[in-house]
Protein backbone atom coordinates (compact mmCIF):
# COMPACT_ATOMS: atom_id res chain seq x y z
CA UNK A 1 0.00 0.00 0.00
CA UNK A 2 1.28 3.64 -1.15
CA UNK A 3 1.94 5.68 1.95
CA UNK A 4 -0.11 8.64 2.53
CA UNK A 5 0.35 11.89 0.74
CA UNK A 6 -1.00 13.56 3.90
CA UNK A 7 -0.43 12.42 7.44
CA UNK A 8 -1.96 14.51 10.19
CA UNK A 9 -1.19 12.50 13.86
CA UNK A 10 -2.00 14.19 17.42
CA UNK A 11 -3.00 17.49 16.31
CA UNK A 12 -3.14 20.21 18.44
CA UNK A 13 -4.33 23.90 18.63
CA UNK A 14 -5.83 26.68 21.19
CA UNK A 15 -6.37 29.49 20.91
CA UNK A 16 -5.85 31.40 24.47
CA UNK A 17 -7.42 28.86 26.42
CA UNK A 18 -9.73 27.57 24.17
CA UNK A 19 -8.62 23.88 23.11
CA UNK A 20 -9.54 23.84 18.76
CA UNK A 21 -8.07 20.94 17.34
CA UNK A 22 -7.96 18.17 20.11
CA UNK A 23 -5.30 15.11 18.67
CA UNK A 24 -6.53 15.12 15.91
CA UNK A 25 -5.18 12.22 13.46
CA UNK A 26 -5.95 12.01 9.19
CA UNK A 27 -4.64 10.38 6.55
CA UNK A 28 -5.14 11.64 2.92
CA UNK A 29 -4.10 9.30 -0.22
CA UNK A 30 -2.92 10.46 -3.38
CA UNK A 31 -6.01 10.70 -5.48
CA UNK A 32 -8.49 10.60 -2.96
CA UNK A 33 -10.87 13.24 -2.17
CA UNK A 34 -12.07 13.82 1.58
CA UNK A 35 -14.83 15.93 2.56
CA UNK A 36 -15.02 17.26 6.10
CA UNK A 37 -18.22 17.86 7.93
CA UNK A 38 -19.36 18.57 11.03
CA UNK A 39 -21.05 21.48 13.09
CA UNK A 40 -19.96 25.53 13.27
CA UNK A 41 -17.76 25.63 16.10
CA UNK A 42 -15.85 21.59 15.27
CA UNK A 43 -12.64 22.78 14.50
CA UNK A 44 -12.63 21.99 10.63
CA UNK A 45 -11.26 25.29 9.22
CA UNK A 46 -8.57 25.46 11.77
CA UNK A 47 -7.72 22.37 10.60
CA UNK A 48 -7.49 23.41 7.00
CA UNK A 49 -5.49 26.58 8.20
CA UNK A 50 -2.90 24.53 10.02
CA UNK A 51 -2.26 22.19 7.11
CA UNK A 52 -1.28 25.53 4.93
CA UNK A 53 0.21 26.76 8.08
CA UNK A 54 -2.01 29.57 7.90
CA UNK A 55 -2.30 28.99 12.03
CA UNK A 56 0.75 27.88 13.54
CA UNK A 57 -0.19 24.75 15.49
CA UNK A 58 1.09 23.88 19.19
CA UNK A 59 1.87 20.25 18.89
CA UNK A 60 1.54 16.81 16.86
CA UNK A 61 2.88 16.99 13.76
CA UNK A 62 1.06 17.28 9.41
CA UNK A 63 3.27 15.68 6.93
CA UNK A 64 3.46 16.17 3.21
CA UNK A 65 5.37 13.56 1.69
CA UNK A 66 7.59 13.17 4.50
CA UNK A 67 8.19 16.80 4.78
CA UNK A 68 6.83 18.71 8.03
CA UNK A 69 4.58 21.51 7.17
CA UNK A 70 5.81 24.61 8.59
CA UNK A 71 8.73 23.24 10.68
CA UNK A 72 11.87 22.36 10.40
CA UNK A 73 13.93 19.41 12.21
CA UNK A 74 14.49 21.21 14.92
CA UNK A 75 11.18 22.20 15.03
CA UNK A 76 11.94 25.65 14.23
CA UNK A 77 9.30 27.79 12.52
CA UNK A 78 10.75 28.03 8.55
CA UNK A 79 11.23 31.17 6.70
CA UNK A 80 8.68 33.36 4.81
CA UNK A 81 10.06 31.82 1.38
CA UNK A 82 10.36 28.36 2.62
CA UNK A 83 6.59 28.60 3.86
CA UNK A 84 5.59 30.45 0.68
CA UNK A 85 7.19 27.36 -1.53
CA UNK A 86 5.49 25.26 1.17
CA UNK A 87 2.10 26.55 0.49
CA UNK A 88 2.02 26.35 -3.13
CA UNK A 89 2.02 22.35 -2.27
CA UNK A 90 -1.14 22.84 -0.03
CA UNK A 91 -3.68 25.07 -2.42
CA UNK A 92 -6.02 26.89 -0.56
CA UNK A 93 -9.16 28.47 -1.66
CA UNK A 94 -10.74 30.29 0.65
CA UNK A 95 -14.91 30.59 1.18
CA UNK A 96 -14.49 34.33 1.06
CA UNK A 97 -12.78 34.06 -2.47
CA UNK A 98 -9.64 36.26 -1.45
CA UNK A 99 -9.11 37.97 -4.54
CA UNK A 100 -6.94 40.94 -4.88
CA UNK A 101 -9.14 43.32 -5.98
CA UNK A 102 -6.66 46.01 -7.90
CA UNK A 103 -5.75 42.48 -10.06
CA UNK A 104 -7.65 41.20 -12.97
CA UNK A 105 -8.47 37.32 -13.00
CA UNK A 106 -5.88 36.67 -15.01
CA UNK A 107 -3.74 38.69 -12.83
CA UNK A 108 -4.74 36.87 -9.67
CA UNK A 109 -3.46 33.79 -11.11
CA UNK A 110 0.06 34.93 -12.59
CA UNK A 111 0.82 36.33 -9.07
CA UNK A 112 1.82 32.85 -7.95
CA UNK A 113 3.35 31.81 -10.82
CA UNK A 114 5.64 34.70 -11.10
CA UNK A 115 6.62 35.09 -7.28
CA UNK A 116 6.78 31.50 -6.06
CA UNK A 117 7.32 29.32 -9.45
CA UNK A 118 9.54 31.53 -11.37
CA UNK A 119 7.65 31.64 -13.95
CA UNK A 120 8.15 34.61 -17.13
CA UNK A 121 5.47 36.79 -17.12
CA UNK A 122 4.43 35.12 -20.85
CA UNK A 123 4.63 31.31 -19.20
CA UNK A 124 2.70 32.21 -16.43
CA UNK A 125 -0.13 34.37 -18.75
CA UNK A 126 -0.37 31.69 -20.82
CA UNK A 127 -1.29 28.95 -18.21
CA UNK A 128 -3.71 31.47 -16.20
CA UNK A 129 -5.61 31.48 -19.79
CA UNK A 130 -5.34 27.89 -20.05
CA UNK A 131 -6.94 27.63 -16.46
CA UNK A 132 -9.29 29.85 -17.09
CA UNK A 133 -10.73 28.12 -19.71
CA UNK A 134 -10.93 25.45 -17.70
CA UNK A 135 -13.13 26.79 -15.23
CA UNK A 136 -15.04 28.37 -18.50
CA UNK A 137 -14.01 32.27 -17.59
CA UNK A 138 -11.35 31.95 -20.77
CA UNK A 139 -13.92 35.27 -21.49
CA UNK A 140 -13.02 37.21 -18.51
CA UNK A 141 -9.41 37.19 -18.51
CA UNK A 142 -8.78 40.57 -17.95
CA UNK A 143 -11.77 41.19 -15.33
CA UNK A 144 -11.43 42.87 -12.08
CA UNK A 145 -12.93 40.97 -9.10
CA UNK A 146 -15.49 43.64 -8.89
CA UNK A 147 -17.16 42.99 -12.63
CA UNK A 148 -17.19 38.75 -11.54
CA UNK A 149 -20.42 37.57 -9.72
CA UNK A 150 -19.15 35.30 -6.80
CA UNK A 151 -19.00 32.06 -8.29
CA UNK A 152 -16.93 33.99 -11.54
CA UNK A 153 -14.84 34.93 -8.53
CA UNK A 154 -14.74 31.63 -6.67
CA UNK A 155 -13.74 30.15 -10.09
CA UNK A 156 -10.93 32.35 -10.26
CA UNK A 157 -9.79 31.68 -6.62
CA UNK A 158 -10.12 27.47 -7.82
CA UNK A 159 -7.97 28.05 -10.89
CA UNK A 160 -5.55 30.38 -8.85
CA UNK A 161 -5.29 27.37 -6.20
CA UNK A 162 -5.30 24.73 -9.39
CA UNK A 163 -2.34 26.62 -11.71
CA UNK A 164 0.08 26.02 -9.17
CA UNK A 165 0.53 22.86 -9.37
CA UNK A 166 -0.23 21.96 -5.55
CA UNK A 167 0.24 18.54 -4.03
CA UNK A 168 -3.44 18.53 -2.34
CA UNK A 169 -5.92 21.30 -2.93
CA UNK A 170 -7.54 22.57 0.46
CA UNK A 171 -11.20 23.60 -0.14
CA UNK A 172 -12.72 25.64 3.05
CA UNK A 173 -16.49 26.23 2.43
CA UNK A 174 -16.34 27.74 -1.04
CA UNK A 175 -19.63 27.85 -1.79
CA UNK A 176 -21.02 29.20 1.93
CA UNK A 177 -20.74 32.95 0.77
CA UNK A 178 -22.67 31.92 -2.77
CA UNK A 179 -26.17 32.63 -3.73
CA UNK A 180 -28.31 29.56 -4.35
CA UNK A 181 -28.17 29.31 -8.01
CA UNK A 182 -24.58 30.02 -8.32
CA UNK A 183 -23.24 27.23 -6.32
CA UNK A 184 -23.86 24.25 -8.79
CA UNK A 185 -20.94 26.56 -11.28
CA UNK A 186 -18.67 26.23 -8.85
CA UNK A 187 -19.05 22.47 -7.16
CA UNK A 188 -19.39 21.60 -11.04
CA UNK A 189 -15.90 22.74 -11.29
CA UNK A 190 -14.34 20.38 -8.09
CA UNK A 191 -16.11 17.32 -9.56
CA UNK A 192 -14.03 17.68 -12.76
CA UNK A 193 -11.04 18.12 -10.86
CA UNK A 194 -12.02 15.20 -8.70
CA UNK A 195 -12.54 13.38 -11.76
CA UNK A 196 -9.04 14.08 -12.79
CA UNK A 197 -7.23 12.40 -9.68
CA UNK A 198 -6.61 15.69 -7.70
CA UNK A 199 -6.03 15.16 -4.27
CA UNK A 200 -8.15 17.40 -2.31
CA UNK A 201 -9.34 17.67 1.36
CA UNK A 202 -12.72 19.79 1.48
CA UNK A 203 -14.67 21.60 4.39
CA UNK A 204 -18.12 21.51 3.20
CA UNK A 205 -22.13 21.89 4.38
CA UNK A 206 -22.93 21.09 0.72
CA UNK A 207 -23.95 16.86 2.26
CA UNK A 208 -25.28 15.71 -0.93
CA UNK A 209 -22.41 17.02 -3.21
CA UNK A 210 -20.00 15.36 -0.48
CA UNK A 211 -21.34 11.97 -0.34
CA UNK A 212 -21.25 11.84 -4.15
CA UNK A 213 -17.82 13.09 -5.02
CA UNK A 214 -15.86 12.06 -2.04
CA UNK A 215 -13.96 8.85 -1.50
CA UNK A 216 -14.63 9.37 2.34
CA UNK A 217 -16.44 11.33 4.69
CA UNK A 218 -14.49 12.51 8.03
CA UNK A 219 -17.14 13.72 10.64
CA UNK A 220 -15.73 16.26 13.24
CA UNK A 221 -17.06 17.19 16.59
CA UNK A 222 -15.50 19.10 19.67
CA UNK A 223 -12.34 19.40 17.48
CA UNK A 224 -11.82 15.86 17.13
CA UNK A 225 -12.49 13.39 14.45
CA UNK A 226 -15.70 11.54 15.64
CA UNK A 227 -16.32 9.00 12.75
CA UNK A 228 -15.05 8.40 9.59
CA UNK A 229 -15.52 6.28 6.15
CA UNK A 230 -17.18 5.43 2.99
CA UNK A 231 -19.60 7.86 2.21
CA UNK A 232 -22.77 5.67 1.90
CA UNK A 233 -21.27 3.61 4.52
CA UNK A 234 -20.83 6.28 7.70
CA UNK A 235 -24.36 7.88 6.41
CA UNK A 236 -25.82 4.71 6.49
CA UNK A 237 -24.39 3.42 10.04
CA UNK A 238 -24.91 7.26 11.36
CA UNK A 239 -27.84 6.11 13.96
CA UNK A 240 -24.88 4.34 16.05
CA UNK A 241 -23.11 7.91 16.82
CA UNK A 242 -25.51 9.99 18.26
CA UNK A 243 -23.76 13.22 17.46
CA UNK A 244 -23.08 12.73 13.78
CA UNK A 245 -26.95 11.34 13.54
CA UNK A 246 -27.70 14.53 14.93
CA UNK A 247 -26.31 16.38 13.00
CA UNK A 248 -27.45 14.71 9.86
CA UNK A 249 -30.97 14.90 10.66
CA UNK A 250 -30.93 18.44 9.91
CA UNK A 251 -29.78 17.73 5.79
CA UNK A 252 -32.57 14.79 6.03
CA UNK A 253 -35.40 16.91 4.69
CA UNK A 254 -33.72 17.93 1.46
CA UNK A 255 -33.10 13.85 0.61
CA UNK A 256 -29.21 14.03 0.81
Amino acid sequence: MNPPLLTIRDLRKSFGKTEVLKSVDLDVGRGEVVAVIGPSGSGKTTLLRCINFLEAYDGGSIRIDDSEVGYNDARKRRGERALARMRAETGMVFQSFNLFPHLTAAGNIMLGLTKVRRKSRSEARDIAKVWLERVGLGHKADALPSELSGGQQQRVGIARAVAMEPKILLLDEITSALDPELVGEVLEVVRGLAAEGMTMLMVTHEIAFARDASSRLVFMADGAVAAEGPPADLIASAEANPRLNSFLARFRASNF
